[in-house]
């Protein structure tokens, strides 16, 4: 393209200016070929004329469109020069607050001296596992593609930062080292990663210094080097120094300080451990005073210094040596406060003896003061035959001086870093490693020295353009450069001075001064003074200046890390060469360099944009002097020589299609369109490239193509324009003609309505005339008929009452008659009545005298139950006698322990008269100086009492002030509830309204208390789950570990490791509570567990002492549950006896059979409490041999077996007269039985009727009952209280061996010990009984709940049997039984219940839970496992097994954890699980017996409620574990749904042709592809989410917690869109706001379709809504800005900002936001209390609840499918 069609009118010109060194102009008219200037129009519409010089024919640099102007790749620009770049950096640091910028592989890095908050955890999440180019630039980024390269290319990394003091070299590296610290973690426990970070404020106090471009400049360099094991987890780390500058130690300029240790030392002297070092504040010493102020602002060296110690210790540098260093540091400072006094010869000085801070430097050292005072004025010379001392001038002392302190300075700089290194380095191999250079950037001041000379030469060998290597004395040094380099193009010798020589650098010419080179290189430290210093008495000190010393610290590092020396070691001068400053430090640099030429680069390049350090405040000239130094233009240049410009096929046709011909857009290649289009537009071949996907522009096309675009656009806007106003001129003409005859018509109208308006006055004159005549004939015309109708009025009502009152006088007389009659009709009937009475009295007293002589005759056959308990009364007696011989057993065992008592009493008071006659014979054969001594200890024990005095009366007023203190709290508490009660009698008196307002206000309240307390305790249950995945990652480990050859584990242990979970609440075995104490000790520690583990272990005794009473108490009442039921009253009939005759014969058969089951089941029940009662004695008696209790008690139990016998000969007896009886009744059939006379009892003379027989059966069976349950309860107290007697006499054993032994150990101690040891034993004393107080309590108030929940259910139990017989016997009496009654067994239907064997456990487990697959039970009940699992726990509730319903829950639980754990990845059986939990959850509420839990149970559900256990704890067990599958699934979920948000949410073009393309540069994004693998659509999220959906459906799960999960996961879209909205600035246009409404409607929509559209859903894509609101509304006017704060309440204000900052337009008709309504709408939001934070917390999880969900199906209506291969479950 030629000349004249690039600077054409409208072009957009660059050219030169002294303020801002570039500045932007406009042509006015077109340009031709050999015109000598241009005609320019500025910014600020002034005309200007540009010279054009005719021989170079430079024209000026061309402008950028507006559409590439702020850019986040500097290679995307099309004009790439330095105005391009210095603009493009300018806009973004200015108007979007970016200080981030890509040029090619380089970050650009402005200082914005502000913090900004960008540098959190939620970014460096953000940008973890992001490709380079998909977000906005950043230190992240860099760092994210160094770690990433190295895992996937297993190549070493370096991430290089430089630029000038003060542009952030070291924060930027800072940055970078916590990315990877956070990112990759720690491969142990040592969190080496905090070590790392640790580092950084040790390196900054020692190595930092203000200086007047910096307050935290980095005075050395540092490469750090972060190893790395092979899964890239962070194993270790090294460092390596360069060049500290050492003169900084006893000089600083104006305005600038010494190294910061020196100033938080100062401020830290006031405290204790510091005394010591005698330090003041700063301004006293001389090595921190030359720089005027000594302070920062917003600074405080105390509070650093403080942080410096914690970096200190966490390193692992002991508490010692760190007093060792600051003594070192504070001996610096008093060396340069010495006074030196010159002589009056001026050729010797001297020291005066007293000089405080010499004194002070010796004794920090620990070197001997004479010397040191000698030696810093004196000097040796050494020649081949003498040796001489030498006294030094003022001058040469002072050098001398400040060469010893700079000297030690370096040492213990040394030994730091190389301490440092040793705390981060590691024994494990490294892979990898990333390393960061923080290097010093190129330096030029007024006056450049020797430090500088070597700064400016290491950045050269950076750029690998220098290779300058300058020799030569102080006095010829520079002499010899002019005649050496006088010929390099490098190097010039300057006009005015001949110490003066110049270099030429990459980036600019600097002048260096030659005075002091030589000593600075040399770095002269004289010998004596060394060996001085090697000699003190310090070892840290000693060590310092020892040869070798600097080599140490490289033995300690990995084969991987080399930790070399910047520094080496000083030599001894007159010994051996000793290497210069120089020369060390090319060596260092040399080795810097290879070891950066093994890695893969990554450039920081940093700028200061300006110098007075403001936030925000661009200055163009130091901006383009550092973009020239440090190469950012060189790569500009180099990325112009190529094809910087990049665009897609289809992203170029819909920019560039406006270009195209209508015949060519019949083509449906798009790659062939664009091929002919540039064909046709760019004439030049080599100006573009075709690659297969996209098409690479070299510098200047695409602003010529923008131009094209712009002029085509131009011309049709044109055209519009003419035809627009042609159209207004039409309408305007069509307006004016339509408002003519409107006119004419309002005129003609007017006359019209004029006419009319006489004709129709003319008219109404006539119509009123008529009207008043008519009137007046009317009025006169009523007059009349008024009164005649009065008249007939008057006339008919008199007729009318007259006819009335005669109608009344005959209703009168009619009432009369109606009420005689009625009178005499009820005396008739009260005559009547009182005859039929006295007929029924006589009839009922004679019935009554009837029924009165039957009972009196049945009062009589009662004698005979009075003659049957006679024998009764007997036996009643001889119990009552074996009682009272338990008695005398139970006073007999009493007295016996009163005895041992008393012996132990009697053994104390002889141990106490034995150590008493040692004590006499020791303390009689000792010594006086041994009598002075406890006579001194005495006296200190007296004191020691005296202090304890002093204390307790100290306590006890304290004690009284704490009552005097409560005292007044109560009153005041009392005042308080008055006041209360006046408050809500004032608030009982207001409105109803007021009140529902304040209900509904602490309502809301109370929520979000309970939504808090709830997400607290989820964020445990969570923790609880990590820490149990880590334990058992562990433990894994620990087996892998332990199984390798030479180790052998004992299989007895593995038994720890069958289960996963113990709960101690509810555990009832000693081995899981001492696994759980060994659990609790490898959390928390050895030392820590020593001290609790004996308060633990008592609790958990307790716990199971606890868990046997339950058992006790829950026995009792089950024995005395099947007492009661036995109680069945026996109600004779009332009825003909001959009609119940057989029905009470068959009942007294069953009867009968039932008491021999009886007897036969009390008989094995004394048979195996004999046994178990003859073990234990015998186990007793071997032990102490005492048989006596068991001889006892065996008796009884062999009498208690011959009263069953006797009971059991009388219970034959009256089985053999009953079948008798029976027989008889066969025979005589027919016949009137009489049973008073065929029935005769053995132990009666008379004969009695056969009811009283049965009925004195009745009375014997239960008095039989009543005297077994006596024995039995007699015989279990007993043993009970045997064993509680022995269990006592065993604890006073032990208690008293235990004092005996601790009564030993007391009087080995000192007086003062023994008086510390009684207060430590009291206290625990009291503890324990504290403890053991509280534990009764718990104990009494837990056996009070369970003893009433027992109650309610045994009262029910009795009502519903109470019941079931009144049914039974009423119909017994109603049915009569023609034939002999037959027992038989009645087929049951099922009950809900599932009984298995024990042994059958492991296997239902592994069928029903750990082998079992979601798609097994397909059609088959939802949450079926569940319901089979709590018809298992119901059996063996039923059967009331404790430890089979233990052993099933828990197995149940562990199976679960282990599926969720090997399917951690499975969404389908994650939420298999969530709702089988759940459902089994609601089951055990559902049917628990708590009638909160009951209302909607049907009756037959409560039948299937359990019986006898309470299992609350495990339901707060399977809560917590719902909790952890919910997470497990959320996190699942969101694994799935998060790679596809963004490109879903905010890339993939929902609305086709909506959004504007850009072109690419170095930098592209790898998920904007159209046609790329990773481009998701918003269809493939609501497929995913329907998935999740129709899964969560079709298992059951309960409709709350689906919304709960889809309530997270619109959390998380929302979050996650958001963040890469606030991210990303190619994103922020009115463009992606328009996708991201329809997006979000589309979701809604889905929401709406699945009945989930609630709106605690809805809230959480509130702010993602207002965000694509932000990017659509208007934002220039103060109205707008209003409506942005009023509308974006959901975001945040920084947010709000950031949006601002971002959006971007996508063509030149937009506009970008400016900077003045950017504060607008901070000044109107900046009273908003918004967090702190830009991101939303993407991996925040909102708390879940699980409502409870009662099933409506019964039990009994399951059926268990055969796939589950459960034939070992038998229904009950």
């Amino acid at each position: 393209m030629s000349v004249s069609e690039l600077y054409s009118q409208y072009t957009r010109v660059w050219i030169p200016d002294p303020d801002e060194v570039w500045r932007s102009a406009e042509l006015t008219k077109d340009y031709k070929e050999g015109e000598k200037s241009l005609q320019l129009q500025l910014e600020d519409e002034t005309i200007r004329e540009y010279p054009i010089d005719v021989q170079s024919n430079q024209l000026p640099f061309l402008r950028n469109p507006d559409i590439l102007v702020g850019e986040n790749d500097l290679t995307a620009l099309s004009y790439l020069h330095e105005p391009a770049v210095l603009h493009n950096l300018k806009v973004r640091f200015l108007e979007s607050n970016h200080i981030y910028t890509y040029c090619g592989i380089v970050l650009v890095a402005i200082n914005p001296y502000e913090q900004l908050p960008i540098y959190g955890q939620d970014v460096i999440y953000a940008y973890s596992g992001q490709n380079m180019g998909d977000m906005d630039p950043h230190i992240f980024a860099v760092a994210e593609e160094a770690y990433k390269q190295m895992a996937r290319d297993e190549k070493n990394q370096s991430i290089i930062v430089s630029g000038e003091s003060g542009a952030g070299k070291t924060v930027s590296a800072k940055y970078a080292m916590r990315y990877f610290a956070t990112v990759s973690g720690s491969a142990s426990d040592t969190n080496i990663e905090e070590k790392v970070l640790a580092s950084s404020p040790i390196m900054e106090a020692i190595g930092n210094a203000k200086t007047t471009r910096n307050d935290n400049s980095s005075r050395f360099g540092k490469y750090i080097q972060i190893g790395f094991d092979k899964r890239y987890r962070i194993i270790g780390a090294n460092m390596r120094t360069y060049l500290l500058e050492k003169s900084r130690v006893v000089f600083q300029a104006d305005d600038e300080r010494n190294y910061h240790i020196f100033y938080q030392l100062c401020a830290a002297a006031n405290l204790p451990e510091f005394k010591e070092l005698a330090l003041t504040c700063a301004e006293d010493f001389f090595y921190t005073s030359q720089g005027g102020d000594t302070s920062i602002e917003g600074v405080d060296d105390a509070e650093d210094f403080e942080k410096t110690r914690q970096a200190f210790t966490l390193l692992g540098v002991r508490e010692s040596h760190q007093i060792n260093i600051f003594k070192i540091i504070a001996s610096i400072l008093h060396l340069g406060n010495v006074e030196i006094q010159a002589e009056r010869d001026g050729e010797s000085c001297s020291i005066s003896p007293k000089d405080e801070h010499l004194s002070n430097f010796c004794q920090l050292l620990g070197v001997e003061h004479s010397q040191m005072e000698h030696w810093l004025c004196h000097r040796k010379l050494v020649t081949t035959s003498e040796t001489y001392v030498k006294t030094m001038s003022l001058q040469q002392v002072v050098n001398a001086r400040n060469a010893l302190a700079k000297h030690i300075y370096a040492q213990l700089f040394g030994w730091i870093v190389g301490h440092v290194n040793k705390a981060l380095h590691t024994s494990l191999k490294q892979h990898s490693f990333i390393g960061v250079l923080d290097i010093y950037g190129f330096e030029t001041f007024d006056v450049n020295s020797f430090e500088q000379f070597c700064i400016n030469y290491a950045n050269e060998k950076l750029q690998q353009q220098f290779n300058l290597v300058p020799k030569g004395t102080d006095q010829n040094w520079a002499q010899k450069l002019y005649d050496r380099h006088s010929g390099s193009q490098h190097f010039q010798k300057p006009r005015m001075s001949n110490t003066a020589f110049i270099v030429v650098h990459f980036a600019d010419k600097v002048e260096y001064l030659s005075d002091n080179f030589l000593e600075k290189n040399r770095d002269t430290v004289y010998e004596e003074q060394i060996n001085i210093l090697k000699a003190s008495k310090l070892p840290l000190v000693a060590d310092l200046f020892h040869d070798g010393k600097d080599s140490a610290p490289a033995a300690a590092t990995s084969s991987k890390i080399s930790v070399r020396s910047a520094r080496p070691p000083l030599k001894a001068s007159n010994k051996e060469h000793k290497k210069t400053v120089g020369h060390q430090f090319r060596t260092s640099l040399h080795l810097l360099m290879e070891t950066l030429n093994t890695t893969t680069p990554h450039y920081v390049r940093c700028i200061k944009p300006n110098d007075e350090k403001l936030p925000f405040r661009f200055d163009p000239k130091r901006a383009v002097q550092q973009l020239r130094a440090c190469g950012v233009l060189e790569t500009i240049r180099i990325s112009a020589a190529g094809y910087p410009s990049r665009w897609a096929y289809h992203d170029f046709y819909n920019r560039y299609r406006v270009l195209v011909k209508k015949k060519e857009l019949a083509n449906t290649d798009k790659k062939a369109i664009c091929k002919s289009v540039l064909e046709s537009l760019i004439k030049d071949p080599d100006k573009f490239q075709f690659g297969r996907t996209k098409i690479f522009f070299r510098a200047g096309q695409v602003a010529y193509l923008e131009k094209l675009r712009a002029d085509k656009f131009r011309a049709a806007t044109i055209m519009i324009q003419k035809t627009v106003r042609g159209w207004l001129q039409k309408v305007k003409y069509r307006r004016l003609k339509a408002a003519t005859l409107t006119l004419q018509r309002y005129c003609r109208g007017h006359l019209a309505r004029r006419l009319a308006e006489h004709l129709r006055r003319t008219r109404a004159a006539v119509v009123l005339q008529k009207q008043y005549r008519m009137r007046r004939a009317h009025q006169a015309y009523q007059r009349v008929r008024r009164a005649t109708v009065v008249i007939q009025a008057f006339a008919r009502g008199m007729f009318v009452r007259r006819i009335y009152q005669q109608v009344l006088r005959e209703h009168k007389a009619t009432i009369i008659q109606k009420h005689v009659r009625s009178w005499l009709a009820r005396r008739c009937f009260q005559r009547l009545r009182g005859a039929a009475i006295v007929i029924q009295c006589g009839f009922r007293r004679l019935k009554a005298k009837r029924e009165l002589k039957a009972l009196k005759i049945e009062a009589r056959s009662a004698e005979h139950l009075k003659r049957l308990n006679v024998g009764m009364e007997n036996k009643v007696v001889q119990l009552q006698r074996k009682i009272d011989d338990q008695n005398k057993e139970f006073k007999m065992l009493s007295e016996q322990l009163s005895a041992i008592t008393s012996t132990h009493a009697t053994e104390v008071e002889k141990l106490k008269e034995e150590l008493a006659c040692y004590q006499q014979s020791q303390g009689g054969d000792s010594s006086p100086q041994l009598q002075e001594e406890v006579e001194s200890l005495r006296t200190e024990l007296q004191r020691a009492h005296s202090e304890r005095k002093v204390l307790e009366d100290a306590h006890t007023r304290e004690k009284d002030e704490l009552r005097k203190r409560v005292a007044d709290l109560e009153q005041e508490n009392a005042l308080l509830k008055d006041e209360k009660a006046q408050l809500n009698n004032q608030i009982l008196c207001q409105s109803k309204d007021e009140l529902a307002q304040t209900s509904v206000e602490e309502n809301l309240l109370m929520k979000k208390e309970l939504e808090e307390e709830r997400s607290r305790y989820q964020n445990l249950v969570k923790e609880y789950s990590r820490l149990e995945q880590r334990y058992d990652n562990l433990r894994d480990e620990m087996t892998i570990i332990k199984q390798t050859p030479g180790h052998r584990r004992n299989p007895s242990n593995q038994s720890s490791l069958e289960s996963d979970s113990n709960y101690p609440s509810i555990s009832t075995s000693e081995v899981g509570d001492a696994e759980d104490a060994l659990q609790q000790v490898e959390e928390i520690g050895l030392e820590k567990a020593a001290m609790d583990l004996t308060v633990f272990l008592k609790l958990q005794k307790r716990v199971r002492e606890l868990e046997q009473e339950r058992k006790k108490l829950q026995v009792q009442l089950e024995k005395k549950e099947q007492q009661d039921s036995k109680k069945i009253p026996a109600e004779r009939p009332s009825s003909d006896l001959d009609v119940d005759q057989d029905a009470d014969l068959a009942y007294n058969s069953l009867k009968r059979q039932e008491l021999e089951s009886e007897n036969k089941k009390l008989k094995n029940e004394l048979n195996e409490l004999r046994k178990a009662v003859a073990d234990q004695a015998s186990e007793h008696s071997a032990a102490h041999g005492t048989p006596d209790s068991y001889c006892l008690l065996l008796n009884q139990l062999k009498l208690a077996h011959e009263e069953l016998e006797v009971r059991k000969e009388e219970v034959l007896i009256l089985r053999t007269q009953i079948v008798s009886a029976d027989q008889r009744r066969l025979a005589g059939k027919g016949s009137e039985p009489n049973i008073n006379a065929r029935t005769s009892w053995p132990n009666s003379e008379k004969h009695v009727d056969q009811e009283d027989a049965i009925e004195a059966y009745h009375g014997v069976c239960q008095t039989n009952r009543l005297l077994e349950a006596q024995l039995q309860a007699q015989s279990r107290e007993h043993g009970e209280e045997v064993e509680g007697l022995k269990a006592q006499v065993q604890a006073l054993k032990e208690e008293m061996d235990e004092q005996q032994q601790t009564f030993c150990q007391t009087l080995l101690l000192s007086p003062e010990a023994q008086l510390e040891f009684g207060i430590q034993q009291e206290l625990s004393r009291l503890t324990n009984e504290n403890l053991d107080l509280k534990e009764l309590v718990e104990k009494l108030e837990k056996n009070e709940k369970k003893l009433k929940k027992q109650l309610k259910i045994y009262m029910k139990k009795v009502q519903d049997l109470e019941a079931a017989q009144a049914l039974a016997q009423s119909e017994r009496r109603r049915h009569e039984l023609n034939r002999q009654v037959t027992v038989q067994r009645k087929e049951k239907d099922f009950q809900g219940m599932l009984e298995y064997h024990k042994e059958d456990e492991a296997l239902l487990i592994r069928n029903l839970v750990t082998d079992l697959k979601p798609q097994a039970l397909a059609g088959t009940v939802p949450c079926l496992p569940a319901y089979i699992l709590y018809m298992c726990i119901r059996h063996a509730d039923y059967v009331n097994d404790d430890l089979k319903v233990h052993s099933l829950l828990t197995s149940t639980i562990n199976g679960i954890k282990k599926v969720l754990k090997k399917h951690n990845d499975d969404f389908e059986m994650t939420s298999f699980w969530l709702s089988n939990t759940c459902r089994l959850l609601h089951c055990l509420k559902q049917y628990s017996g708590d009638e909160g839990f009951m209302t909607q149970n049907t009756a037959k559900q409560n039948e299937h409620c359990l019986k006898n256990f309470d299992l609350t704890e495990y339901r707060q067990v399977l809560s917590d574990l719902s909790i952890q599958i919910y997470q497990q699934l959320i996190k699942i979920s969101e694994g799935l749904l998060q790679p596809m948000i963004v490109s879903a949410m905010l890339e993939n073009e929902s609305i086709q042709g909506l959004s504007g393309v850009k072109p690419t540069g170095y930098r592209k994004r790898t998920s904007s592809l159209a046609d790329g693998d990773n481009s998701y659509c918003l269809e493939a999220v609501i497929r995913q989410m329907n998935s999740f959906h129709t899964v969560m459906c079709d298992q059951g799960l309960d409709p709350e917690i689906i919304l709960q999960v889809f309530k997270q996961l619109f959390y998380m879209i929302n979050a996650v869109t958001l963040n890469n909205l606030l991210l990303r600035k190619d994103v922020c246009s009115w463009s992606t706001g328009m996708q991201l409404r329809y997006n979000i409607s589309q979701l809604e929509e889905w929401l709406r379709g699945r009945n989930l559209h609630q709106r605690e859903v809805a809230e959480t894509m509130e702010p993602l809504i207002q965000a694509a609101q932000l990017l659509q509304l208007k934002k220039k006017s103060p109205e707008d800005a209003e409506a942005i704060c009023s509308l974006c309440t959901a975001l945040s204000t920084q947010q709000i900002v950031k949006i601002l900052n971002l959006y971007t337009p996508l063509n030149e008709f937009e506009e970008r936001v400016t900077v003045a309504f950017i504060r607008t709408i901070q000044a109107q939001l900046q009273e908003r209390n918004d967090p702190q934070h830009l991101l939303l917390d993407f991996k925040h999880m909102f708390p879940v609840l699980f409502p409870f969900n009662p099933s409506s199906l019964t039990m009994d209506s399951i059926h268990i499918p055969a796939c589950l291969n459960l034939e070992f479950l038998n229904e009950v």
